[in-house]
């Protein structure tokens, strides 16, 4: 399937939000969100499955509680995330919490709020199986060894992984879960972001289907998601139905041969709200040097990383003037390093104060942004049913100084008072 849309926020003027709340400024359309959710649905419908909202990707209260109400567990990989999931409405039993690299104490408090947890270091199997032995049913991550994803940073199965336990020390796992008489309920895997082949998908599962069989009484088996998501125009994406209709075949030969049916599981954040959010930013200056001509924009890599990070396409859109003639600009950011969106683009004529909107915002934008610069971070609003609501407030500088101590008066360089 190919094809990249903007998301169309049914009934709002997305100009005047941006007048009405400022740039830089996240918006959401809510209606996308649900829209993902129900596709993925009915393209697993076929089989039991349970689709856990990767929080990480956006973790705004409004979204999580939207995801919840459009029938989604949670996916969380820190403590954090976890106690965000609660406020926004997920009871414990709805969120799976994996963590990795994290002190057992985080382990212990998810143990102590009562949500699923996944393990993925055979030390930490050992040491869970020697506090709390069958107690207290766990999942386990294994590492496939299986190379999926696209850029190096967000594959996650190859033999370099830090994640999950490799399935070369299945039998060792088995050896822990027997010495401890622990309850495993459930395994898990995770190949890495934008896939695109779906045989290495299924070549990872039929890794999992296999591990599977050394387990009693198993539930669930989740195979974490990964599925890509359109950024440049007719981009090719995950056909996740397709993918749907090959799962269906492969877990019906592991269900005769294991026995009994279990509920498969998916992790998808970007899928769900990637394509679903636009960062607005407005045009502070038009510079023209030697080579290149500039479009400085009001916000930068501390508010939207992704092209920094990850070399990641944003397509970029003039609100303001999309009928204007097309010219190839380069469009930078405000921060004192070089922070560009996009390298030679073509773009309606922008001038000073066009609004213009990046796509493919609604993933890894608020989430991963911060005070680089001493930059307060942007508004957030989520459109549903024709509705614009503030779901954030923009930052100020109080905001930046909340956490901080008063100056030590030694430091001002006056005497301290006896």
């Amino acid at each position: 399937m190919t094809a990249h849309q903007l998301p169309q926020f049914e009934g709002i003027d997305i100009l005047a939000l941006a007048e009405e709340h400022g740039t830089p400024l996240y918006v959401y359309d809510g209606d996308r969100m649900k829209e993902q959710v129900r596709r993925l649905k009915s393209a697993f419908g076929a089989f039991p499955h349970c689709i856990q909202y990767a929080c990480k990707a956006n973790n705004n209260l409004a979204v999580m509680a939207l995801m919840r109400a459009a029938g989604t567990g949670l996916d969380a990989v820190s403590i954090q995330e976890v106690e965000l999931g609660l406020r926004a409405g997920y009871s414990a039993a709805e969120i799976l919490f994996t963590p990795n690299c994290v002190p057992f104490e985080e382990i212990a408090r998810a143990v102590e709020l009562g949500v699923i947890l996944n393990i993925d270091n055979i030390a930490v199997l050992e040491q869970f199986g020697a506090n709390y032995g069958g107690r207290v049913p766990v999942c386990i991550r294994i590492n496939p060894h299986i190379l999926g994803g696209g850029n190096g940073h967000i594959q996650t199965g190859h033999i370099d992984s830090k994640f999950g336990i490799s399935i070369f020390q299945l039998r060792h796992i088995l050896r822990v879960v027997k010495a401890y008489g622990m309850h495993v309920k459930g395994l898990h895997m995770h190949t890495g972001s934008d896939i695109l082949d779906a045989d290495v998908f299924l070549q990872a599962a039929d890794v999992l289907f296999s591990a599977a069989l050394e387990f009693d009484g198993l539930e669930s088996l989740d195979f974490g998601s990964g599925f890509k998501v359109a950024y440049r125009d007719d981009d090719t994406v995950t056909d996740v139905e397709a993918l749907g209709t090959r799962i269906a075949e492969r877990l019906d030969g592991f269900t005769r041969e294991y026995g009994r049916q279990v509920e498969v599981w998916f992790e998808p954040g970007k899928f769900l709200v990637s394509e679903a959010g636009l960062l607005l930013v407005r045009c502070s200056t038009v510079k023209q040097t030697v080579s290149t001509v500039f479009v400085g924009v009001d916000s930068g890599q501390n508010h939207l990383l992704r092209p920094k990070l990850y070399d990641a396409y944003h397509r970029i859109v003039n609100l303001s003037n999309p009928d204007g003639v097309e010219r190839v600009y380069s469009v930078v950011g405000y921060i004192c390093e070089t922070d560009t969106f996009a390298w030679d683009r073509k773009l309606a004529e922008v001038r000073v104060g066009d609004v213009l909107a990046l796509a493919n915002a609604g993933a890894y934008g608020y989430a991963m942004s911060s005070n680089y610069n001493a930059r307060p971070r942007p508004a957030e609003v989520l459109t549903l049913d024709g509705e614009a609501h503030l779901i954030r407030r923009r930052e100020t500088v109080d905001d930046l100084l909340r956490a901080q101590e008063p100056v030590p008066a030694v430091v001002l360089g006056r005497p301290v008072a006896a």
